[in-house]
This record gives C-alpha cells, sequence and structure tokens, in this order.
C-alpha cells in the first residue's frame, strides 16, 4: 500500500528529472541505473503527505511541500565573504564548499592534507576514486523513503570525503551546503559521502546555510562509511531560512570497534526533519547520537533517530534537547532495535524539551525494540516549563526578570553547546543561541507560571 500524496505531487518533480537523466547521458551505466531505480521509488510513494496510518510521518504535515513548486537546476553564486559570515569558519580546517549542489574549488578550503581525499563527487564518481561505485546509495538506498529515493534520483555532483587507513587527522574537515541568494524558489538535492578507513579518525562538520529568502526545498543525503577502529566526530549544524523546508537523511555504517559520535544543531527552516540511523554491524561498535534544536513562530523540527544493534557487545546513546516557543512544533521519534543476535547490548535514550509558550508543541515516541535477553536500555522523554519558583530563585538574587529567563534557556541549552568542542564552531553555535534567544522570548508566555 502506498502513502503517496496525488500523483501530481510526483509530476511536479517528472520534468526535472527527465531533463537531468538527459543532461547526465555521459554518466556511468551504475550510476544511470541507480538513479532510475530511485525515480521508480519514488514515483510509486510520492510525497508522504498521507498523515493517517503513516507512523513515520504522523506527526508531521508536509501538504506546505505538495503546494509548493521548486524549480531544478537553477544555481546562484555565492562570495567566500558570505559563506564565512553564515557558517562556521577556521582556516585550519579543510572545508568543502557546495553551492546549489556544485563543489565550488575557489570557494574551498584545501590543504592538501596527506591521507585526505576531500572534493567533487562527480570527479570522485567520473575517476573511480575509492570505494564510491560501491558504496554510493548503498545504505541511503536500502528503504523506501520518498526524499532518499527523490535525492538518489537527482544524485550529480556534492562532496565526496575520503581518510586513509590509519590516518589521524589533527584538523576537522567541514562540508558547507550553501543555497545561492538567487531567490527563485528552487530545488536541491545535497550529497556528501564519507569513507573512514581502518583505524582512522577525523572530525567532520556538516553545515547547511542559505543566503536565500524566498522558500527553497533541500533533501541532503549523508552516507558515511566506518572501517574497523574508525573513529569519527560528527557534527550537523543546519541554517536554513526560515521558509524553506530542509528534509535530510544520514546514513552510517559502523564496522568492529568504531566510535561515531554525532550532535546536531537546528534552529532553520520551515518544516526540517533529522533523519539519521546508525547500523552498528560489528562487535565493539558505539554511537552516540546528541542534538539541540530550537523552534519559534510556527516553526517544525523532526528528529527522527534510530539505531539498530545488529552484533554483540555495541553501545549507543540517543539524547536530543529541544527549546520551543510561539505555535512551533517539534517531534522527536527515536528508535533502538536490539537483534536476537546482538547480546551485551546497552542502549540508553532520552529526549528533554522546555515549552516557553502555550501554543508550542511536542511529540515524543522514545521506543525499544529488544529481541536480545542480555541486554541494558532505558528510554524516557520529557516536556515541561521554567516554573515561578526557579524564575523567582534568580530574581531574589538581584537578576532582572528578562535576564533571569534568558539565563534559564542558556542554562538548559549549555549542555549540548558544550559538545561542539572546535573553538569557531563553538563560537558560532554559542553566537546564534544567543541571538534566538531574545526571538523565543518575545514569543513566551509560560515562564514563571505555575
Amino acid at each position: 500500500m502506498t502513502l503517496a500524496s496525488t500523483p501530481a505531487a510526483v509530476e511536479k518533480f517528472a520534468a526535472a528529472y527527465e531533463s537531468h537523466a538527459s543532461d547526465s547521458a555521459s554518466s556511468p551505466e551504475w550510476l544511470k541505473s541507480l538513479r532510475q531505480q530511485a525515480w521508480s521509488t519514488f514515483s510509486e510513494l510520492g510525497l508522504p503527505t498521507k498523515r493517517r496510518g503513516n507512523e513515520l510521518w504522523k506527526y508531521t504535515n508536509l501538504q506546505p511541500l505538495a503546494a509548493a513548486d521548486f524549480e531544478f537546476g537553477i544555481t546562484g553564486t555565492a562570495s567566500l565573504d558570505q559563506i564565512k559570515a553564515t557558517a562556521p569558519w577556521d582556516d585550519a580546517w579543510n572545508t568543502v564548499v557546495v553551492v546549489d549542489g556544485n563543489f565550488h574549488a575557489e570557494l574551498s578550503n584545501l590543504h592538501g592534507t596527506a591521507g585526505l581525499t576531500a572534493g567533487s563527487l562527480v570527479e570522485a564518481i567520473a575517476n573511480g576514486t575509492g570505494n564510491v561505485e560501491q558504496q554510493l546509495g548503498s545504505l541511503a538506498g536500502q528503504e523506501d523513503y520518498a526524499f532518499t529515493a527523490l535525492s538518489t534520483a537527482f544524485i550529480d555532483d556534492g562532496a565526496y570525503v575520503a581518510i586513509a587507513d590509519g590516518t589521524e587527522l589533527e584538523h576537522p574537515v567541514q562540508v558547507v551546503f550553501v543555497t545561492s541568494e538567487n531567490n527563485a524558489s528552487r530545488a536541491s538535492y545535497p550529497r556528501l559521502l564519507v569513507d573512514a578507513g581502518a583505524n582512522s579518525s577525523v572530525v567532520l562538520i556538516e553545515t547547511h546555510v542559505n543566503l536565500a529568502e524566498s522558500a527553497q526545498f533541500s533533501a541532503p543525503v549523508v552516507e558515511i562509511f566506518a572501517d574497523d577502529g574508525a573513529s569519527i566526530r560528527h557534527y550537523r549544524v543546519q541554517m536554513e531560512n526560515e521558509s524553506s523546508f530542509h528534509l535530510g537523511t544520514t546514513r552510517i555504517a559502523q564496522q568492529g570497534d568504531t566510535d561515531f559520535t554525532s550532535t546536531s544543531f537546528a534552529v532553520g527552516a520551515s518544516i526540517a526533519r533529522n533523519d539519521i540511523h546508525t547500523l552498528l554491524d560489528a562487535p565493539g561498535a558505539s554511537c552516540t547520537l546528541h542534538g539541540l534544536y530550537m523552534t519559534h513562530g510556527a516553526q517544525q523540527q523532526d528528529q527522527e533517530i534510530s539505531t539498530t544493534h545488529a552484533k554483540p557487545g555495541c553501545s549507543s546513546d540517543q539524547f536530543y534537547k529541544g527549546i520551543l516557543s510561539g505555535k512551533s512544533h517539534a517531534v522527536f521519534s527515536g528508535k533502538v532495535i536490539v537483534k536476537r543476535d546482538a547480546q551485551k547490548s546497552e542502549a540508553g535514550q532520552k529526549d528533554l524539551n522546555l515549552l516557553l509558550s502555550r501554543g508550542a508543541e511536542i511529540d515524543a515516541k522514545p521506543s525499544l525494540e529488544i529481541y536480545a535477553d542480555d541486554v541494558v536500555a532505558a528510554h524516557g522523554a520529557t516536556a515541561g516549563h521554567v516554573d515561578r519558583d526557579t524564575l523567582f530563585y534568580l530574581q531574589s538574587r538581584g537578576v532582572d526578570e528578562e535576564a533571569a529567563k534568558a539565563i534559564l534557556i542558556r542554562g538548559f541549552a549549555e549542555e549540548m553547546l558544550n559538545e561542539f568542542e572546535p573553538e569557531a564552531l563553538n563560537e558560532f553555535v554559542e553566537k546564534v543561541t544567543d541571538e534566538r534567544i531574545p526571538v523565543l522570548l518575545a514569543e513566551s508566555d509560560t515562564i514563571g507560571t505555575a
């Protein structure tokens, strides 16, 4: 049974797909086949606007996306000054810049670091670099997920990052996906493929920024492969404009004794989703998935977080925090699956939300599916507001009311902000948070109530 929207919603993308397929006629046969298969999947599924009986989209209304029209293939320009003003930046980092889906060498900051291959995805495909043919689309194409299929149907350029076996990178690698200030309403499908070799170590920063003021649609897909003993510290920053739609998919495959730690920071978009799944596919793998999301006005932020324990002796931790004001809405859907053979698994799951307004809403659905009998696991979710006594405590020590409210909001976020350890990145997320707090407070009406 399809959970798709009307065929008209699929047809909106059909002309762009046919044009893209024609323009990409010189692509390798395996890539053309991958695109065609993905388009067939999307054509069958359509946009998931039907919410009844559709657990994955039960709490998210995608009718505004289905009703909008987006052009494909229209590109604009961005300057390095614009990027540095809107995204975290450090000249010591290796930074790959992708504007409107296309790699830009002149905007990137690549140092030729030994053991690191970073740059254009389309060039990696053309050159048959590394494991691109085997890896691209192999993780994100395993489920019938409309936006993953749609993005895969339009695979072209993007970013490719590979770390050689045994390489421990001293400085972070950042990939910045930029939507240019061209104000045509456009659809883009950013792509990132990461191949971390055995016993390698990397700090990876994935940043999404939007220079346009009009509504845009972005469906990024990230696939990360961690070979035996690899360590990946991942950060994700989502800063789309508040008229846009951002529906992201991240898939990670972990081998033995790997460590994948990810912290996300999301404040942008009208409707946004961070859909991340980690597969712990060999003994000793561990993953940590954390994040902070802030919403105001009529924004919606979804966190679709899942981990599969496929082999014994693996551990996972999910911990997210949300700050909501106005009539905004957030969704936390966390899932941990422990398969029958995954004995001695450890899993934790938690979602905490601070509701600043009576009109704000959170739907939290943590869940565990455990098929093994030697497992340690726990989950939980809470939502609440700042009560009168907590606010009075600060005021009684000489802090004025507005400053006290800001301190309490900042204090709730602090735990997650501290996880952004690279100095320039930490300064960036703290600055954005401090700028966002007055916006949240302007719509608040529950702080200091009983």
